[in-house]
Parts: structure tokens; sequence; C-alpha cells
């Protein structure tokens, strides 16, 4: 390219982003405020501009021009012009580059700067150039397309495991060095292998859409590594890419052979330009007032607790997102979103609104509205707490699955009827519009907060290295140290910690719902007892496949393999408690340690820390689970299985059994240890 000799002609307003045609590039932005809009191009190295050019015609509130001349790998930002009136929702300024929110690729990882500031410290627009320090949009070719795993899971046999792109592969011997902490890290077979013998059937992503880090974190040298600050939809995380974004396609199509599907976390409830005090790298010097929701004084508010919530009711704005998320699917192929902050996509005012236009327009869409959709439904904006109000459709994280679990183990008193509904699919949360149990995504522990090495490790949280004073990061974690705080070599702790582990993974995996595991449970991974640790990237974060413990990593595989054998724990219909079939068996009965079948008083029963339910499926099977999160043993009665069929026991956490064993002495009692589970199948 010789800029001498480029010009610009008017070019169209779609499609939005940079689009190359084989003999040029068409740029198109839109801004329904600016007065102005500057495209500059840089060099390959994106360095230096090279040449700049007004976009000439504006169509639709869309500013437009067609550069020819230009090919793949152009690196390109714009300057966009307009009122700075922060009072009236407008904050341009030409001097700082931005990045097209349709850019499909960015050419290096963001790092802070305060010339990205668009806000001076008189409350003027900042006028110190910005672009030697931002990452520059680079004009993306034709992209191979894969396909989605076809068919994908039903969400009754689904798995979620939960994992983090870079921190999964930083330390993985098996690996290949230049691919640690990218996709194609992700896609070496020993990594794959790993996921197939868990029996995982999808990986829930961490943000891998391009992201940015806050100010505060620079001085200490620390970094949003988590990265639910996005910069940029379309583009991939720079730093999660070896050599292009071709081997995402490749990752993705590698996990799919595996019959794994790949689910994004993405974040939709605001972007990277923060609040006032924060960047100005994109939406917010493009066109803030159309882009985010604005009080009566141009001031932002802040449903995301991040500094900005974006506003879907703008069509605009949603059509970024939609057109981000068909992206990523068409393109990538991914099989589903989970979506940070999810009430705060579907405000139509202060309030949440099932039928906001976000909502809406998923539930329509060819493409998105048949892949697999996941709400966090909950932000801290007026009635924030949504779980069990999304539409029909979607499956919710359940906090409350996670909070009963922990209580009920640690032997908190009063936790026997909440723990019925949870290990059932929380009827009492999503029975309703039709929703299935499956609505429900389990899970004991997740990203944000103790891992589950953590939870029976630590009785309060340890963030001194986020340097915020050990203020950060929940305090409500129902967790026990089991006598000792963090670190110890007394044999009975451990002996009781290892125990309380198997307990709750084996109850997340025998209950109704969609189980999602955190990467690293399964080998005991702790983070010190930081619970927040999203600006901790190095070993505190990184999985530690050296130190991992297989032997758990087994037990998990082997709960699993008895989740898939069991169609009972597998069901796409709330349990009612009535009888079906030709046996005519409840299709699930609760009972007390005599074998008794619950009455009101007993599940009113504050002291009681024990549970017995057995399961019968359509054809006739039965499973039957015990709980005992008492510290002292329990002689259980088991009521009979179906047909007469002789009870076996498959389970004990207190003696790590999983296979099946000889029926109890007298083929309907069991003695259960203290702060165990145990699970029972009905000989063939």
């Amino acid at each position: 390219m010789n800029p001498q000799h480029l010009s610009i002609a008017s070019g169209r307003p779609f499609p939005l982003g940079s689009d190359w045609d084989g003999g040029g590039v068409n740029f198109a932005l839109f801004s329904a405020h600016a007065t102005r809009v500057e495209l500059c191009l840089f060099d390959a190295l994106g360095d230096h501009e090279v040449a700049r050019f007004d976009l000439p015609d504006y169509t639709d509130e869309v500013w437009h021009g067609y550069v020819a001349g230009l090919a793949p790998g152009q690196r390109y930002g714009f300057r966009v012009h307009g009122p700075y009136a922060p009072a009236e929702g407008h904050r341009f300024n030409p001097a700082k580059l931005l990045i097209d929110p349709y850019a499909r690729l960015l050419d290096r990882p963001f790092a802070w700067h305060d010339a990205l500031r668009g806000e001076a410290e008189d409350g003027g627009p900042d006028s110190r150039d910005s672009a030697p320090f931002l990452p520059k949009c680079v004009v993306a070719g034709l992209m191979a397309r894969t396909s989605r795993l076809d068919p994908p899971h039903a969400w009754r046999d689904t798995l979620l495991y939960e994992l983090h792109l870079r921190g999964y592969t930083r330390r993985h011997g098996g690996v290949p060095e230049r691919l640690r902490g990218t996709f194609a890290g992700l896609a070496d077979p020993a990594v794959v292998d790993h996921l197939a013998d868990l029996g995982v059937t999808a990986v829930e992503l961490l943000p891998v859409q391009a992201f940015g880090h806050e100010r505060h974190l620079a001085a200490p040298g620390l970094v949003n590594y988590w990265g639910y600050n996005s910069i940029a939809w379309l583009a991939p995380e720079p730093r999660y890419m070896a050599d292009g974004p071709h081997e995402i396609v490749e990752a993705v199509a590698r996990l799919h052979d595996a019959g794994i599907e790949v689910i994004l976390d993405v974040v939709y409830n605001h972007s990277g330009d923060g609040d006032v005090r924060g960047p100005t790298i994109s939406l917010r010097g493009i066109d803030n007032k159309s882009y985010y929701r604005l009080g009566p004084g141009g001031e932002y508010l802040n449903e995301s607790a991040c500094g900005n919530t974006l506003d879907l009711t703008h069509p605009r704005a949603l059509q970024l997102v939609l057109d981000s998320l068909r992206h990523w699917v068409e393109t990538y192929g991914v099989d589903g979103f989970r979506f940070d902050l999810a009430p705060a996509l579907a405000r139509t005012g202060p309030d949440y609104d099932p039928r906001a236009p976000f909502l809406s327009a998923v539930a329509q869409d060819p493409v998105l509205s048949r892949v697999k959709l996941i709400a966090e439904a909950w932000d801290i904006g007026p009635d924030g707490y949504q779980v069990g109000r999304f539409p029909p459709g979607w499956s919710e994280w359940n906090d409350q699955y996670l909070q009963t679990v922990r209580r009920f183990w640690r032997g908190d008193h009063g936790q026997r009827a909440a723990l019925a509904s949870r290990v059932t699919g929380s009827s009492d949360l999503f029975d309703h519009g039709g929703r299935r149990p499956t609505a429900s995504v389990n899970y004991v522990a997740c990203h944000d907060g103790f891992t589950l090495a953590d939870v029976v490790s630590y009785a309060h949280k340890h963030n001194e290295a986020n340097g915020e004073g050990n203020r950060d990061g929940t305090d409500r974690n129902f967790s026990a140290n089991w006598g000792v705080e963090g670190p110890t070599g007394d044999p009975a702790v451990l002996a009781l910690r290892a125990r309380t582990r198997r307990n709750m993974m084996a109850t997340l995996l025998l209950s109704s719902g969609v189980p999602m595991l955190a990467a690293g449970d399964e080998f005991g991974r702790s983070q010190g007892g930081n619970n927040n640790a999203y600006c901790q990237d190095n070993e505190t974060s990184w999985l530690d496949w050296d130190g991992a413990d297989r032997d758990f990593a087994a037990f998990v595989g082997a709960l699993a393999a008895l989740r898939r054998r069991h169609p009972s724990l597998r069901r796409d219909r709330f349990f009612r408690g009535a009888g079906h079939g030709s046996h005519g068996e409840k299709d699930v009965l609760w009972f007390d340690a005599d074998g008794r079948e619950l009455t009101d008083a007993a599940w009113h029963d504050a002291d009681a820390v024990s549970l017995g339910m057995r399961l019968t499926d359509e054809p006739g099977r039965s499973l039957a689970i015990l709980f005992n999160a008492g510290a002292d043993p329990l002689h259980f009665a088991l009521p009979p299985a179906t047909a007469g069929r002789p009870w076996r026991l498959v389970l004990d956490t207190a003696t790590v059994k999983l296979r099946a064993t000889a029926t109890p002495p007298d083929e309907n009692t069991y003695d259960l240890e203290g702060r165990s589970l145990a699970v029972f199948e009905d000989a063939p």
C-alpha cells in the first residue's frame, strides 16, 4: 500500500465495520450525534499513522467511505468529532483514537496508559493523543467457518465445565510452551482427553472477547485477568491466540470432534470505557448518548458496578450485541453463551423486563434462539436479583443451589427442605412457563468465590494480594476450615476436608438440573483463600497440573459416569411425588433414617441434618441416596426398591467406594458414617 495513492469514495452504510471485497475496504460506523468522522490508517506494525480521511458520506446515522487498494491486515481506527457536553450525554473527543465496535481483530492486547483517559482532571476533554497506546483494529479477510456440534447435547445430558482459557494450560507440562494459555493449547490432545475422561460435554470459557484493564490495577502491576471488561465484542482477545483467529476455528472443531460443546461467557452489561475516570477507547467517543444508559444529568447508570451500563433499548446498541453473538456462532462455531449480569441487558427503565428488546430479539432470532443461553440472573440495579424469572428458553446460574449445598454439608441446621428442593431441580424457582429442571445450572463453586478446596479449608477470605485491604470479595462464603485455617498437616482435618469435597461433588452430580464444575476443582485446586482472584494472572489462578489430585479427578469422572447411567438423575421433567408406570411407585420418595416417608412435621424439623431419597424412573429402576451431614453415624433403613429387587451399594463417600458391591447385610439397612453420602441402585 502506497498511502500517497489512496483516496476515499462514498462507499456503503452497510455492513457496519470494515468489509474487504477483494479490491478495497468499505468502512461504516454508526453515530447519531457526531459531526465528523475521521478514518486513520496505520503502518503494518500499527505504530505510525500513514493516512487520514474524513468518511465522506452519512446515511441513516451511519458514516461511511470506501478506500480502494486496501487489503486484509490493514490497521485502522477512528477519530470522532462532536460536542463535549457531558450534561447532555455527549463526550466526543477527537484527541482519542477509537476502536471500531465491529472490529473482528485487534493487533495487540490492551495496556493501560493515562493518555487513554477521555476526561481531564478539570472535567473537560483530555487533549493527549491516545493513538500510540491503543490497540489498532485490523481489517479481516474471509474466514473459514466451522460448524456447530450436530446434534448438540440435550440440556439434560449436559455437564458444564467452567474454565479460564489462559490459566487452564499456562502450567500444563503436556502442552507445548508456545501454545500454553491459548486456544491452540485448549485443543491439545492431553487437554481434550482430560475433559473427555471427566465426562464434560461443554466447556464454558471465561471472556475471550478482547478486553481492557482498569486504571487502578496498573500501578500495582495487576490486570483484569478474568476479562469481564470488553472493548471489542467481535474480536478475540489477542493474548489468547498463538497464530491467529484460525486456531479458534480449529480448537472448536477439535472439541466438537470429542463431543464437547463450546460456550462463551460474554459481557454486554457494560464496556471497558468504564466511568468518567476511565478510558475513551470506543463507544463513549463514538456516541455516548446512544450506547449507554444515562441519568437526567448525563451521568452513567451503573447497574453493572463497573462504571456504565449499555442501553440495549437503543436499536443500534442492540444490533451490535446481536451481530457480535451471531459472529461467534457462525464464524467460530460456538454453541452457546453465558451472559454476565444478565438483568442489566433487560432493563427498559429502572426495572428488569422479561419482554425487554434484548430478550425478545434473541427469542425470535433464527441463529441465537437455537444455541444454549445461560443467564447470570442478577445485577446491582433496583430489584436486581432475578433468579427463576428469565423467559422460557433460558437456563440460569442458581446461586441458591451453591448456598444450600455448602450450608448443608457444613452442618447448618434447617437445611433439609431446601436441600430436597435444590437436588430435584429447584421447582420453587423454575417450575413455570413450561420450564424444565434444566433451567437450573447447579454449581458448588465457580470462578467468582472460593474454589471447592478452599470452601473446606478457609472460614474467611484472604484477598490481601489484590491490594484492596481484603475489602473486596464476598464475606458470604458458607465455608468451614474444619479446625485449621488454611494449609495443615493434621491427618484428621485433611481427611474430613477430603470427605466434604466428595460429599459436595457427589451431591452436585446426583442432582436434577445442569451440573457445572469449576476447572481444577476435580484436582483440589486452591487459590490460597483468595475468593476474588480477578486480577491475579499468576500461579494463584493458574491450574497446577503437576500437583493435581488424580484420585479425586477419577472420583469425579466416575460420578459423571454414574449420572449418565441413570435417567432419573437427568430428568427433563420435575418430580411430582406421584406414581407412574406399571409399577406405580412414586417418582421420588423422601424418607428419614427409620425408612419412613417424611411427614410435614419432619420437613420442618430444624434440627434434622439427614435425608433419604428414592428415585424411580419410567422403566421401574430405582436409586436411593442417603445424606448425613451430622457428626454422628446413622443406621438407615432403606425403603424397598421397585419390583422387590435387592439394593447394591455403588457409592459411600466415607470409604471412597464408587463401584457395585454386595447388598447391605439384611438387604434394607445401612450404617452411614457421619458427614457422608451413600448411593444404592437396585440390582438388575
